[in-house]
């Protein structure tokens, strides 16, 4: 299954944050990019010679925020997270 995301980059400080928007292509019928639009941080912080990545996603309400997590999109993230540990790990 395909699906399509869009977004921009609005922050990138190397090796601390990544601030990034994310829409979601197939909105349904009257709702807003702004409605359906995330705002994405991902940030760094060495611990004991490793990497923490904490990802925080915010929703512009608790609709968005209800159907993104109603629609499985964890296990999907869980999978892409699961495949950067390895490429992490292999360097």
């Amino acid at each position: 299954m395909e699906v399509g995301f869009h977004g921009v980059y609005r922050e990138i400080v190397p090796n601390e944050r990544l601030v990034s928007t994310e829409i979601y292509e197939g909105l349904p019928e009257g709702v807003s990019e702004d409605d359906g639009a995330t705002l994405n941080t991902a940030t760094f912080e060495e611990l004991d010679g490793r990497t923490l990545v904490t990802l925080l996603v915010q929703c512009a309400n608790r609709v968005s925020r209800d159907a993104i997590i109603e629609s499985g999109m964890e296990n999907g993230l869980q999978d892409a997270l699961d495949l950067l540990e390895q490429v992490a790990a292999s360097r």
